[in-house]
């Protein structure tokens, strides 16, 4: 009797499932509608139409999208991205596209990749990190945090270190470096050179160069400098003596050795076995490359599934002359940088269409490009209006324009400069997508 109990019950309550609507997932929004509707942070999303032509005169309508899209109130980006470098974009940028727009194990590539915030954005979420620059430098500040060390390998490393081992003193640096401090630069330098000539050189040289390099100049306790400008930003000998004089300020001595140590600490905050077996998992396929983003033969046709990059703006920001420090401690010579900073805005569109070519050819089909501009000359120039024809002259379809409305930055701040008036007030993203063939 039981039995036919539950035979009828089954049926009966199949009968009303096939009465009622069956209920599924919704559907996924696409990133249009998702931008629309977004008010994550109490305020609705300015929905309107950007109007653009292409090279040949077509009109093209975007629709564009304002809106605080990501925020210091979020989660804050994990403690490795903690490197400076002049004209980063934060971790939420790429993390809001690459979460989005490309699924675990896929490729994302940047290529102009600077401190690398896309390729370690990208391996913390499980995909592939992909990277380019030609400046060498990038590499240098990138792939150590793709498989951090220890705190204690980074410690006992710096033990073995000759402290008073070292071949040179360049007096000018006096403007910068205690003589003591100075010696024990050139000392770590001499050595990690030397290493690497060897070819000794691992994984925990690499993150002491990287730390020794981000480092050497700063305004605060925690640099090997005197006061000075800020680390992304190494004033010139000249300059820095001006500020000396300034100040009335004398380098003091410092530690070099403990400051590399707690600055790694620092960095390494956030790395629980989680996070390295995350990175473990796509640091192998990792692929940073040092050249020019419109020539990448090393990237196979079709392999990346995400782009998300910001180009340098035009004349805007001089990455040589802000590098030359770190090139002396690196062995380089920061005048051989052939970094790309054209004069007008034809000439920078012209470089970009070779870029969006070179990207077309690496998209696979389907994939996505989220090309963020900002915005110069205190506002008057918008790139977005300038990169929408160089993505359609490379058969790339704009899907739509982000504009991320912003407070300032530290950087912005420590010039004097107030929001709304000059420098970087938005980020501003064009989103290209490859149609299959």
């Amino acid at each position: 009797m039981g039995t036919a109990l539950t035979a009828q019950r089954e049926l009966d309550l199949g009968l009303q499932s096939a009465r009622q609507p069956v209920r599924r997932p919704p559907p996924e929004r696409s990133l249009p509608d998702e931008l629309g509707a977004f008010c994550e942070f109490g305020a609705a999303t300015v929905c309107t139409v950007t109007h653009g032509r292409s090279f040949d005169g077509q009109p093209v309508e975007v629709p564009t999208f304002v809106n605080e899209f990501w925020t210091a109130r979020q989660r804050q980006a994990s403690s490795l991205h903690e490197i400076s470098y002049r004209a980063c974009f934060k971790p939420q940028l790429p993390r809001f596209f690459i979460e989005r727009l490309s699924e675990p194990g896929t490729v994302v590539y940047d290529p102009f990749m600077g401190r690398g915030t896309t390729p370690l954005e990208a391996a913390l979420l499980g995909r592939v990190p992909f990277g380019n620059d030609v400046n060498p430098l990038s590499t240098v500040l990138t792939r150590p945090r793709l498989a951090p060390p220890e705190p204690q390998a980074v410690a006992e490393r710096l033990a073995g270190v000759a402290w008073d081992d070292h071949d040179e003193f360049p007096e000018d640096l006096l403007a910068f470096y205690h003589p003591d401090t100075l010696r024990q630069i050139t000392a770590l330098k001499k050595q990690l050179l030397a290493r690497r000539t060897r070819g000794e050189s691992d994984g925990v040289d690499d993150w002491i160069t990287m730390v020794a390099i981000n480092r050497l100049t700063g305004h605060s306790v925690g640099f090997f400098s005197v006061y000075t400008l800020p680390p992304n930003q190494a004033t010139s000998v000249k300059a820095q003596r001006r500020i000396n004089e300034r100040r009335r300020q004398v380098p003091p001595p410092r530690d070099v050795p403990a400051i590399i140590l707690r600055k790694s600490r620092q960095l390494l905050r956030d790395c629980d076995a989680a996070t390295r077996r995350e990175l473990a998992g796509v640091a192998a396929r990792a692929r940073l490359l040092t050249g020019p983003a419109e020539a990448t033969p090393s990237i196979p046709d079709g392999s990346v599934s995400l782009v998300v990059t910001s180009p340098p703006f035009l004349n805007v920001v001089q990455y040589a002359t802000d590098n030359w420090l770190r090139c002396w401690f690196l062995g380089l010579d920061a005048s051989q940088l052939r970094i790309s900073m054209p004069s007008g805005l034809e000439k920078w569109q012209g470089i970009m269409s070779s870029v969006f070519r070179e990207l077309h050819r690496v998209l696979r089909p389907g994939g996505h490009v989220a090309f963020e501009v900002g915005e110069v000359h205190s506002g008057a120039t918008k790139l977005e209006d300038a990169v929408l024809p160089c993505g359609i002259a490379a058969n790339l379809r704009p899907l739509l324009i982000q504009i991320q409305s912003q407070e300032f930055t530290k950087t912005a701040n420590c010039w004097g400069v107030g929001n709304n008036a000059k420098g970087t007030n938005t980020n501003r993203i064009v989103v290209f997508r490859k149609e299959p063939a």
